[in-house]
């Protein structure tokens, strides 16, 4: 599967995922973020931990996710939803995982009122950390109209 993030201006992205079990989807603009888009966090740090029954592991397999839309309106003979039901639980994990990862690297605060147990150790984190600031300078590298490739499960 491969992720293409184009950069547009004023901050925001937009993503096209194509090569996956499902039909090809898009994500129109979205804010990036302060740093790169949540779905590039999502990549970098699903692919550094391992997790290939996250998110973008559940892409992969067809799932379709809210704000995404078809590149090629047609019927969708494999139901993403489908996808999403079986594993659902794996998907939000990686979600708890990622947004700790990203919080920790980001320096924001890991402990007080409504902050919960770190889903993740200091191992994983220490996987974590190079690969978003790698990740971070590729996709500051990136000129307004360009283009941030990712292929999932070969790119690090």
């Amino acid at each position: 599967m491969e992720m293409s993030f184009r950069k547009l201006p004023d901050n925001q992205h937009e993503l096209l995922v194509r090569d996956r079990k499902g039909p090809d989807v898009r994500l129109p603009a979205q804010p990036s973020g302060p740093t790169m888009p949540h779905d590039l966090v999502h990549a970098v740090v699903e692919t550094a931990l391992g997790i290939d029954d996250g998110f973008w592991g559940a892409m992969a397999r067809g799932a379709t996710f809210q704000g995404f839309e078809l590149v090629n309106p047609g019927r969708h003979r494999r139901s993403g939803l489908k996808v999403l039901r079986r594993g659902g639980d794996a998907v939000m994990a990686a979600e708890m995982s990622v947004n700790w990862a990203y919080r920790v690297w980001s320096g924001l605060p890991t402990e007080g009122r409504g902050i919960g147990r770190a889903p993740i150790d200091e191992d994983a984190l220490a996987k974590t950390g190079p690969r978003l600031d790698a990740a971070a300078a590729r996709w500051a590298a990136v000129p307004e109209g360009g283009e941030l490739l990712w292929r999932w499960g070969v790119d690090r």
